[in-house]
């Protein structure tokens, strides 16, 4: 059956006139053996101009796993994605990286009283690419993602996710009412205008879509009676057909997606919640919290109830995803297969990054939530911890200049023509050492040096 372009899944295959030079070869090969060893942990020390994308599209090529790049910001993060994308024409390369052009956090000053609220401006276009990274995962196995650290903040359950996604096949039978209705609980918006990202519109029996994954290319499904009679890929701009396909996916129109049974029984538990947070203010002699809390935490709840969706969603979301108090949430790793593979490039940076994002994003909400403005449950909306983040990754590959301690472990000798690969079993055994100190520690040393 013919699938749409961004839906078919091949085997990794790398363009490049190049051949290794150099210690490359001796790099790449050794490499290569050690995740065939199945050894967790890798690193390479590369400095910049000695090919080190190059080395890691010619390992991705042998191994033949969907793998994540981790930068440690936007630009660098781009500049690798454009150039895994020139090494596999074919494949499905992705770029995901915060969404917020402009952001704000929502934040409380006590000491002059000062409440900010959550100010955002989200770039089209980079959600778009998140959206084509989550789907591409879902559906093909020859994936390669370039991310900055924001891959370690809470994400859509990939379950709900994949969970309401919805097959359309020529020839199934769909009641059309029923079809519509579905794309309204995927966080689709109805339009009878121009189809914007994310929208779809009715004519007659004539349904059209514009999923928040492509890039100006919509889908048309012609309906006879309740019998789907054709699917269109066309362009959104001349409304010119481009294909005809036999079948194509429909996935939500936002990550951040859940089942209306879920929302009923977050709204309950929510609501247990809220009384026990009022009656442990009123305890403490501090009626103002008490009716902060209750006003912000009942509309949201009406706004879910009848919307399913509210600003600020992601502070209810252990409430949908089922989590215990204190279980990491979901995020872009989740999406991954569990025998995936992961580079994290200029390691010595990325790493203490990673390491730095849970304690300054508790520190906020733990002000918001002792002054009534959330819930205590706001703060399993969080990113990874160091020790969740290397739970959650398979074959870790480190690319430095410059590795820290933590990359070379035991080893005092890594070069361009030398590579460390080791055993770190990190979910049968406790760390050697406290992670979050060693990074914090290479902070200090960085910023004092």
């Amino acid at each position: 059956m013919k699938k749409s372009q961004s839906q078919k899944s091949k085997e990794f295959k790398l363009a490049s006139k190049y051949e290794p030079a150099g210690d490359q070869g001796k790099v790449i090969d050794e490499m290569v053996k050690s995740l065939q060893a199945k050894n967790l942990e890798q690193t390479i020390l590369g400095a910049t101009g000695t090919g080190k994308t190059y080395m890691m599209a010619k390992i991705v090529d042998q191994i033949q796993k969907p793998t994540l790049v981790i930068a440690h910001n936007k630009t660098l993060a781009a500049q690798l994605a454009e150039e895994f994308r020139r090494f596999f024409p074919d494949n499905a390369v992705h770029y995901f990286v915060s969404y917020y052009d402009y952001y704000q956090p929502e934040s409380y000053i006590p000491r002059n009283d000062t409440y900010i609220e959550k100010q955002t401006q989200i770039n089209e276009e980079i959600d778009r690419l998140r959206n084509a990274s989550t789907q591409a995962l879902l559906t093909r196995k020859d994936v390669l993602i370039v991310a900055s650290v924001s891959c370690i903040y809470g994400l859509g359950d990939p379950e709900d996710f994949n969970t309401l996604k919805m097959e359309v096949e020529v020839g199934q039978m769909h009641k059309l009412s029923k079809v519509i209705r579905r794309m309204v609980d995927m966080q689709y918006t109805r339009t009878t205008g121009d189809l914007k990202r994310g929208s779809f519109r009715l004519r007659g029996d004539l349904l059209e879509i514009y999923p928040t994954s492509e890039d100006m290319v919509g889908y048309r499904f012609s309906f006879f009676g309740d019998e789907v009679e054709e699917i269109t890929c066309f362009d959104i701009l001349t409304n010119h057909d481009l294909e005809k396909l036999d079948i194509y996916t429909i996935f939500p129109a936002s990550q951040y997606v859940t089942t209306q049974q879920k929302i009923q029984e977050a709204l309950t538990t929510i609501e247990n919640d809220l009384t026990q947070r009022v009656e442990f203010y009123e305890k403490r002699g501090e009626p103002l919290y008490a009716q902060r809390i209750k006003e912000r935490t009942m509309n949201d709840m009406e706004m879910l109830e009848t919307l399913g969706f509210t600003s600020g969603i992601e502070n209810y979301s252990v409430y949908f995803d089922g989590r215990q108090d204190g279980e990491p949430p979901a995020t872009l790793l989740d999406y991954f297969p569990s025998d995936s593979l992961c580079f994290i490039d200029e390691s010595h940076i990325t790493l203490p990054q990673i390491s730095a994002m849970y304690n300054g994003d508790r520190s906020r909400k733990e002000t918001l939530i002792q002054y009534g403005f959330r819930l205590p449950t706001a703060l399993n909306n969080r990113p990874l911890r160091i020790n969740e983040f290397f739970e959650k990754v398979n074959q870790t590959i480190y690319v430095s200049a410059t590795p820290g301690r933590f990359e070379k472990g035991q080893s005092s000798k890594v070069s361009t023509s030398q590579v460390d690969h080791r055993q770190k079993a990190i979910k049968n055994k406790k760390p050697e050492y406290n992670l979050e100190e060693v990074f914090s520690l290479e902070i200090l040393e960085k910023f004092f040096s």
